[in-house]
């Protein structure tokens, strides 16, 4: 096993001193940690102009897929806006549609984006295909009601951090393959792409307490993939498996020098240029999983943040070739 890390960035290392940290996921630790209360995401509204809508759509199965649809207020309706479909992150375990919602609001605040965000089935009470079923369930039915909602659907962007990162890649491998509905963008935050948990970095940030180990990954994957053989495992579960990453939107990627998804998801952008797409890759030096969700106060964390919405804001221009 590889022992030496990257070094954490000095503010980030002084800011994690203070927070518990767990090497390993279990189902009783998985169990106590869903019942801790979520952060209530009025108060991230409170100060917002902001029109919000509730809607369930059905899954494939018929089970209801709650979506939230949160618009500016007091816009001039009769410009269509972009479109953000959100995908939270937790492992595919936890987490709900208001988990790190606080990123795409900021894409609300910068270019009046509706964010549409999904709470997509957990792991492991729903397996397989099933959560990236749900999120394309949820982005089709956004697709079908654009004219409604305000969206251009020429400018619909899917977007996710960690597991719902991981989830937007396979939401796109999916629509590509079916041929609809067209995706302007994805934004893939340190995204969970790869379920063979095999690579340098996974190694690196093995064995030890951590924001996200190589054991809770280890974890996450089999709560969803259970004992499924590398063969068996879909594609738009385990997105890195694609054979074919062509034809694929632009792609914005990022993920820290100092995190279990580095190598998966440097080498996920390098097979999106192999194949001729675009696709921008950022590697935040001493940057962990999730520190800009965690300490987004951080110098390094605000830099990440408003580099991703300068991307979003040039991909999403009206006119720009995304």
């Amino acid at each position: 096993m590889t022992t030496a890390r990257p070094a954490l960035d000095p503010e980030l290392r002084e800011l994690l001193a203070d927070m518990p940290l767990m090497s390993r996921l279990d189902p009783d630790m998985l169990a106590h940690l869903r019942r801790l209360p979520a952060a209530p995401i009025e108060s991230l509204l409170a100060h917002r102009h902001v029109d919000r809508r509730e809607v369930t759509v059905p899954a494939q199965d018929g089970a209801p897929i709650p979506l939230s649809v949160l618009s500016p207020a007091h816009t001039d309706r009769t410009t269509a806006a972009p479109c953000v479909f959100w995908m939270h992150g937790g492992g595919m375990v936890m987490g709900d549609r208001f988990s790190q919602i606080d990123i795409p609001l900021e894409w609300l605040d910068e270019f009046g984006a509706v964010v549409v965000s999904v709470d997509y089935r957990l792991a492991p009470e729903a397996t397989g295909t099933a959560l990236v079923d749900d999120c394309y369930q949820g982005l089709l039915w956004v697709a079908d009601h654009s004219a409604e909602l305000g969206i251009d659907p020429a400018r619909i962007v899917v977007a996710g951090a960690s597991a719902g990162g991981g989830l937007a890649a396979g939401v796109t491998l999916l629509a590509r393959d079916l041929g609809t509905p067209a995706i302007a963008a994805q934004m893939l935050i340190a995204p969970m792409l790869d379920h063979r948990n095999a690579s340098t970095s996974s190694r690196q940030y093995s064995g030890g307490p951590g924001v996200w180990t190589r054991e809770m990954n280890e974890f996450g994957w089999r709560a969803v993939l259970g004992d499924l053989t590398d063969d068996e495992v879909p594609v738009y579960a385990s997105p890195a498996r694609a054979d074919d990453l062509a034809g694929l939107p632009t792609t914005y990627i990022d993920t820290g020098s100092a995190e279990v998804f580095r190598d998966e998801d440097a080498a996920y952008a390098t097979r999106i240029w192999a194949a001729g797409g675009q696709a921008e890759l950022h590697v935040w030096a001493g940057g962990f999983h999730g520190f800009d969700v965690l300490y987004p106060q951080a110098h390094i964390s605000a830099t990440a943040r408003r580099t991703r919405t300068d991307w979003l804001t040039r991909v999403l221009s009206p006119g720009s070739a995304a």
